[in-house]
């Protein structure tokens, strides 16, 4: 193989953002691992998402990356119900199904890009949703992002439900 730098580079961002040692605070696992299930499940408005929708949509983004890697093609489009997986549907499933299906999620992701060197993030894959060619280097970046983006978010929420049920009578 050639060159690995890079690849494991992003493959280590990947693995710390999921429960590493971050400058930005909190990673991933760590703030699941700070609500309970009915936390998870609460929308603090009904414009906002659950942090259980964050994980799910991560999930199904990280699956689609699995395709793209896989096959140079992903399936999924933002106008997917998949996109945004119904917080009720979830509820179903249950958080700890929610939560391993993320999990699975960034371990198949990681055991690909392992088989990979950097030549690779210089391929080309198809992108559904911007209908063009671009180096996987745009969508495996691209999902590093995301994480973090959403990671974001979950603070936030996360933040809002705790103010919410301390403020309680």
């Amino acid at each position: 193989m050639d060159n690995k730098n890079v690849i494991n580079y992003i493959i280590g961002q990947l693995l710390k953002v999921q429960n590493g040692k971050l400058w930005v605070g909190d990673n991933l696992e760590k703030k699941i691992s700070s609500i309970t299930a009915q936390e998870a499940f609460t929308k603090p408005s009904p414009a906002t998402h659950s942090v259980a929708e964050l994980i799910a949509h991560l999930t199904a983004w990280n699956n689609d990356t699995i395709l793209k890697i896989r096959n140079g093609i992903g399936e999924l489009r933002d106008s997917d119900g998949q996109n945004w997986p119904d917080n009720d549907e979830l509820k179903k499933a249950g958080l700890n199904t929610v939560i391993q299906d993320y999990r699975e999620s960034v371990s198949q992701v990681v055991e690909l890009l392992k088989n990979k060197d950097d030549s690779f993030l210089k391929e080309k894959y198809y992108d559904q949703d911007f209908k063009s060619e671009f180096d996987y280097s745009f969508a495996i970046n691209g999902m590093l992002h995301h994480t973090i983006y959403h990671l974001g978010q979950m603070g936030i929420l996360i933040k809002l439900i705790k103010e919410r049920q301390n403020s309680l009578p």
